[in-house]
């Protein structure tokens, strides 16, 4: 999850963005432009995932925001506590037990080492969350930028090619690719990429 856009929600009717703020900004500037155009179909994203958020618009504004006041999406990361019930451990510091699977010469290594087994694994965990975290956050970025060019993109012009260059860091390529989509999805894509990583193209 790209932590900049946490609350950040983005309405796009077809190609045109509507909208960009909180989800109830946006519901709001979505709900007016229905009442303006029954027909519309909108597209209701979370920039920071891109995956696509339901919000139920029928009614009158006052019945749309009571219900997404009701129904609002939490936009956090569940945190280890919410994921299972706590087990023997330190509460303090929200430890949790989980079933581990391991080969006995695994084992006895790890009961060798200071501490015992849990506070070796919980130093492995740590020490690969930070060798990996660069890693991580750009899968996590590519994935949204992956799910919002399918929807948004799809359908236009050297969509492929443009895929292809963005997995590929070519932001030269990925440019010439989009040159002619639609400027709000391009602007769209270019600021959900700075937002994730503005090192994202160097490579």
């Amino acid at each position: 999850m790209i932590e900049a856009l946490l609350n950040s929600y983005s309405a796009f009717n077809g190609h045109q963005r509507l909208a960009t703020g909180t989800l109830r900004d946006v519901a709001i500037a979505t709900k007016d432009t229905l009442d303006r155009e029954p027909n519309a179909s909108f597209l209701i994203f979370h920039d920071a995932t891109g995956r696509q958020a339901e919000v139920d618009l029928r009614g009158t504004l006052d019945d749309v925001l009571a219900r997404l006041s009701a129904d609002a999406p939490v936009a956090t990361a569940p945190k280890p506590e919410e994921e299972a019930p706590r087990g023997p451990g330190r509460p303090k510091l929200g430890v949790v037990a989980r079933e581990v699977t391991l080969l006995p010469r695994q084992w006895e290594w790890l009961n060798s080492q200071p501490g015992g087994a849990s506070v070796a694994l919980r130093k492995l965990v740590d020490e690969a969350r930070r060798k990996n975290e660069a890693k991580d956050r750009q899968r996590v970025l590519q994935e949204t930028v992956d799910r919002i060019l399918l929807v948004l993109a799809g359908d236009l012009p050297k969509y492929e090619d443009a895929l292809r260059a963005f997995y590929a860091k070519d932001q030269m390529r990925f440019e010439t690719a989009i040159a002619n989509w639609p400027k709000d999805v391009r602007d769209h894509v270019s600021r959900i990429i700075e937002a994730g990583n503005p090192d994202y193209w160097v490579q």
